[in-house]
């Protein structure tokens, strides 16, 4: 854990077959980082780029692109996760996750299905299957948690969606604890989407003279309190969309102000690199009464919250399906 004072984490958002045998080891090793996230996009980057997959998608001959796909995803995913058994061991986190097909992000029955399979396949504990924090998601997620499965909510924009969330979870995790009462309980991660705030309103907050780089972490925060406040033991708040694109802001920014207390940060390689240069300091989140405050402003500027969730996470829902579909192109 990067910081056992206030069990705040740091895991890496990238998986690379080469990246997992070198670079990624030594991140653990150093106790830099002690989990990982995967998604559509990140593998599309991994099997587009990488000669690690070269050979593997030659041999494939005729399958299913999306067979060759779950074929080389759990490989990695499995690889992710031997490596970091003994952090799961040690209760350490040392989970990773990938995600079901985003195209199944408004059936609930095949996302378990789906999500039921990858996890079987893969075979280790410390997996988590990532499902769109949707309608049809939420269920989803619950059925998952009460077969024991730990879950990773994405594209959480919203604080209703989080506490949507939460609910499942602790539905789930009952189920569970009644059938298997001297167990540990799966885990819960709440990935709560930051930069994206601010690359969509920045523009508008700065016409109404108000700060940029701010939206997403006074949002951010105010989920955090609402995670924090419902205390369930096996469900902490993550951290997602970390990375800075361009120069107005440093690069490892989202990291370094939202270092709070029993958190998580998934952030790109290339953020951690420029996080660990320079030492940092954790923080508390802002008061609730400051969010409100800011909120109130923000609402007064005529800056619409909810249009914004709603947008965010249909462009984050579409942004899955079009580099999911990139992929199976790809493995055609």
């Amino acid at each position: 854990m990067y910081d056992n004072n206030v069990k705040f984490s740091l895991w890496c958002d990238f998986i690379e077959r080469e990246f997992l045998d070198n670079e990624f080891l030594e991140l653990l090793n150093k106790e830099i980082i002690n989990g990982a996230t995967s998604n559509p996009a990140i593998f599309k980057s991994a099997f587009s780029s990488s000669q690690a997959y070269k050979e593997s998608i030659l041999k494939s001959d005729k399958r299913h692109p999306k067979s060759i796909y779950e074929t080389l995803a759990t490989q990695d995913i499995k690889m992710a996760a031997c490596k970091m058994l003994k952090n799961y061991v040690n209760d350490d986190d040392g989970f990773v996750s990938i995600e079901v097909d985003p195209n199944l992000s408004d059936d609930t029955n095949a996302t378990i299905e789906e999500g039921v399979r990858l996890h079987a396949s893969i075979g280790m504990p410390n997996v988590m299957i990532k499902v769109p924090a949707t309608k049809e998601g939420f269920t989803a997620m619950s059925a998952l948690m009460a077969k024991g499965i730990s879950v990773n909510a994405t594209l959480i924009f919203s604080p209703e969606q989080a506490q949507n969330c939460l609910d499942v979870f602790e539905a789930g995790a009952e189920i569970y604890k009644r059938r298997f009462p001297n167990t540990p309980l799966p885990k819960g991660v709440i990935s709560i989407f930051v930069s994206r705030f601010d690359r969509l309103l920045d523009e508008k907050m700065a016409q109404k003279s108000l700060p940029k780089g701010q939206i997403g972490i006074m949002n951010a925060a105010k989920i955090y309190h609402i995670i924090q406040d419902r205390n369930l033991p096996n469900v902490r708040a993550l951290f997602a969309s970390t990375g800075v694109k361009g120069g107005e802001l440093r690069a490892d920014y989202y990291v370094r102000e939202l270092m709070y207390e029993n958190s998580i940060n998934t952030a790109p390689l290339d953020t951690i690199k420029e996080f660990i240069k320079e030492k940092a300091t954790p923080k508390k989140a802002p008061s609730k009464e400051s969010i409100e405050s800011f909120f109130e402003v923000v609402n007064n500027a005529d800056i619409d919250m909810n249009f914004a969730y709603k947008e965010l996470l249909n462009d984050g829902l579409k942004a899955f399906v079009v580099a999911f579909e990139d992929i199976m192109k790809t493995l055609k």
